[in-house]
């Protein structure tokens, strides 16, 4: 896969809002990463949309990549 996992090289957002929103973009790339295949990716979809603890885990996912980001800035302080 010739995907860049990292939007523009960078973690660096302006905002904690635009941090979120790389977060939910970085877990949507590590999926597609981890399973390449857009039709097996479309059959799974409807299982884990309507999997309770799937859809937890993936707010899990996203969780940890939005931890990273606010570290990496400084928790958006000065």
């Amino acid at each position: 896969m010739n995907a860049t996992l990292v939007p523009n090289n960078s973690l660096v957002t302006a905002t904690p809002e635009e941090g979120r929103q790389l977060a939910i973009k970085m877990a949507r790339l590590v999926i597609k990463a981890t399973q390449p295949d857009e039709a097996v990716r479309g059959r799974l979809r409807e299982v884990y949309a309507n999997d309770a603890a799937a859809l937890i885990q993936i707010g899990h996912v996203v969780a940890l990549e939005f931890a990273t980001i606010a570290a990496a800035n400084g928790y958006w302080r000065s």
